[in-house]
């Protein structure tokens, strides 16, 4: 039986993101529990705003296919969400709405289903972006996923990595690739 497969990202495209230096640090600790681990950037799969009305005339967008395509083939999710006013930002919250969209005959949120999940955030600010957190753990939940109740916000990140991606408190690097090795440890043992 192969390993299960891991699918990182972070719900920021900015150059040099504190969260995906993040998600990295959480994959490598996947990768360390023997998972297969795929990190992609949101910023590889422009997507306009979420419309029906686009979507039927245009059909959904091949990036959207391809986004929702690499959902399908993994069985676990590792998503850092930087907090935009309180919130998640909309590119991750676009991006989930557009794998959300149905294929015809394929069941409903497809992509989402029998999926696992850690969160975590990294932000400039003292909160770490928590308060972001709450809304992508509901919105994911809603759709089915089951989100490990584990998570991390990472306060002040300007300043907790340095130029290599690693968080400079050694106690927090193990925390956060410790995210991954318990997804790991969940998809592992599911697959029974």
């Amino acid at each position: 039986m192969s390993s299960p497969r891991i699918l990182a990202f972070a719900g920021s495209a900015r150059k040099g993101s504190f969260n995906d230096q993040l998600v990295r640090v959480a994959a490598s600790g996947a990768q360390t529990a023997g998972t297969d681990v795929t990190v992609i950037n949101l910023r590889d799969y422009p997507l306009p705003i979420m419309d029906e009305d686009l979507e039927r005339e245009q059909g959904t967008p091949q990036n959207a296919l391809n986004l929702k395509q690499l959902f399908l083939e993994h069985d676990g999710l590792l998503i850092s969400s930087p907090e935009y006013n309180s919130s998640l930002s909309p590119l991750l919250k676009n991006a989930i709405d557009w794998v959300s969209r149905p294929a015809p005959d394929e069941a409903r949120l497809a992509a989402y289903r029998d999926k696992v999940s850690v969160v975590m955030a990294a932000s400039p600010g003292g909160l770490g972006g928590m308060r972001g957190l709450v809304h992508l753990r509901a919105i994911l939940s809603n759709l089915g996923v089951l989100v490990l109740p584990e998570q991390i916000a990472v306060s002040n990140a300007a300043s907790a990595f340095d130029d290599g991606g690693v968080l400079n408190d050694a106690k927090q690097q193990a925390r956060i690739e410790g995210l991954g090795k318990s997804l790991a440890d969940v998809l592992t043992k599911l697959r029974g």
